[in-house]
């Protein structure tokens, strides 16, 4: 008897064997057991996850002699014929190589024909995009009014290209890419049903190989069992992948985390003898960052059952967030440069030498230091101030007694917790005198129009409640100069910062190195207080 090859030996004869699509094989399940079965199923999603495979167990389950039902008996003539490849009402096209409009007249002229020997007769269209404008507008009647005992399953990787028109008529189910948990164990069953032993750990990564396709693994096992005689060890699986060893990405990101250019630039010397695609390479970094960034925001996050677990867990504790976060990102604009570099190699090595250079860590600890010397650059120049702008910029402090001089205004209206126009009138006020129940105010001329009625109510029923008083509130135009309202305090204060700021961020050594290197200049500053 001649060899069987894996993926079609282990191929699904019915729903219980098939590997996740639990979504898909609940609505045909239930459709089947009721026996309302739509005349059109569409079954999409990528390579191997199995569209044509679930359109053929359908095909057993409506032409099986025993009924209509989700569970074919597999032993009579309609459900052995279906799994062997030849029954005569199961009619496989190829859209690719039949996508002439004649082809697909001819076929939907037999359609109107009883079927030969089973229930229904099946037109099973895989790669329907493959479809020509014309064959789709032939196949359309028929899909749209076709006889009674015609089925059709259409199988396709690209639905977008299928005509509106046509997904309208049909019932549609996108497979989606199974899980790497439900292929690895896929993979242990077969191997253990073929009576090979395997290292623990190995089969995850020909799942993770397979790309969320089960045909695709099973070839990749079926390599990964001639290249390894028998007995699969991690280490021949990632030979024979071509997987970039762990090895590599540890020590690159130790590297990284110590600032050491030298071990970083060695080990890449290393990977040039060892690794075949240094854009696998990167692809390998991104997805231990990835890794790594989800255990450090997530501590209880569980470990993927690999052989680098550990290597995870002690590079999430040794490297910052941040560090992980934007060599993440340097990777990705690495790997969308690469094709552009001279060769491969250089591409990467100026990749991780970017990483070097642009430590979140170093950036941070200059930024750091920079904002304690601009709060006390800031700091030291405001005890020349005033002594209420610190009031002015909004720290709460203890209420001040009445009457109060007119030094304390600016400390008063922050209490006040003014909003809106009240707060604006306020602020841009002096306080004149506050005796005997009366509040009197001056606001510039340039200010008038703040003082409307509604404002200035709300004013003083704030003012009210600071004192705990009945007071009124009395509001006069100003002279020319009537000194400085808590407004232009808190302007003043903010001069202040920005320019200490300025100064800051002129003199550090990061800026400088910047300006130099890039030949770049500070395009804005912006300097707030989170007190």
């Amino acid at each position: 008897m001649s060899y069987e090859v894996l993926a079609r030996k282990w191929r699904p004869r019915d729903f219980k064997q098939m590997i996740g699509q639990r979504h898909v094989l609940r609505v045909l399940i239930n459709a089947l057991d009721k026996n309302k079965l739509h005349h059109a199923f569409l079954f999409t999603g990528t390579r191997g996850v199995g569209k044509t495979t679930l359109a053929r167990i359908l095909a057993k389950c409506m032409n099986c002699e025993v009924g209509v039902s989700s569970t074919p008996c597999g032993n009579c003539g309609a459900c052995q014929e279906v799994d062997d490849g030849r029954f005569v009402d199961l009619i496989e096209v190829d859209a690719a190589s039949k996508s002439k409009v004649d082809e697909t007249r001819d076929l939907m002229d037999n359609a109107q024909f009883l079927p030969a020997r089973g229930r229904y007769k099946v037109y099973l269209i895989d790669e329907v995009h493959m479809f020509s404008g014309h064959s789709f507008n032939a196949l359309l009647k028929t899909l749209e009014e076709p006889p009674p005992h015609v089925k059709f399953l259409l199988a396709t990787t690209e639905p977008k290209k299928v005509p509106i028109t046509v997904l309208s008529r049909c019932l549609q189910f996108n497979l989606k890419r199974l899980p790497v948990d439900e292929i690895a164990g896929q993979l242990d069953h077969i191997l253990e049903a073929e009576g090979i032993s395997s290292e623990a750990g190995a089969m995850r990564l020909v799942s993770v190989a397979a790309d969320g396709g089960m045909r695709d693994a099973l070839s990749l096992l079926e390599q990964v069992i001639s290249y390894c005689d028998g007995n699969l060890t991690i280490a021949d699986v990632k030979a024979m992948l071509g997987t970039v060893d762990q090895t590599h990405t540890r020590v690159l990101l130790n590297a990284l985390a110590a600032g050491d250019g030298k071990a970083l630039m060695e080990r890449v010397e290393v990977m040039a003898g060892e690794v075949a695609d240094f854009d696998d390479a990167l692809r390998e970094l991104l997805s231990v960052l990835h890794r790594i960034a989800i255990l450090q925001a997530i501590p209880s996050a569980p470990i993927d059952a690999v052989p680098d677990g550990e290597d995870i867990i002690a590079l999430a504790k040794e490297m910052a967030p941040e560090d992980v976060q934007l060599y993440y990102q340097i990777g990705l604009m690495g790997r969308r440069d690469l094709p552009l570099a001279p060769d491969p190699k250089s591409g990467f090595e100026m990749t991780v030498l970017r990483m070097l250079a642009f430590r979140p860590l170093d950036a941070h600890v200059g930024v750091a230091t920079s904002e304690r010397k601009v709060n006390s650059d800031f700091d030291s120049e405001r005890q020349t101030g005033v002594s209420a702008s610190s009031s002015a910029l909004g720290r709460a402090q203890a209420a001040v007694p009445f009457p109060a001089s007119p030094e304390a205004w600016p400390r008063i209206v922050a209490g006040l917790g003014l909003l809106g126009m009240a707060k604006e009138l306020a602020g841009n006020c002096t306080l004149a005198e506050c005796k005997d129940g009366l509040v009197r105010l001056y606001i510039s001329p340039a200010f008038r129009q703040l003082a409307r009625e509604n404002a200035r109510e709300e004013v003083e029923r704030s003012l009210c409640a600071y004192w705990e008083k009945n007071l009124r509130l009395r509001i006069d135009l100003a002279a020319a100069d009537g000194g400085e309202t808590p407004e232009t305090i808190r302007q003043r204060i903010e001069e202040e910062r920005q320019q200490a700021a300025k100064r800051v961020i002129d003199e550090d050594r990061n800026v400088r190195a910047l300006r130099a290197t890039f030949d770049a200049r500070v395009e804005k500053i912006a300097a707030r207080n989170y007190d």
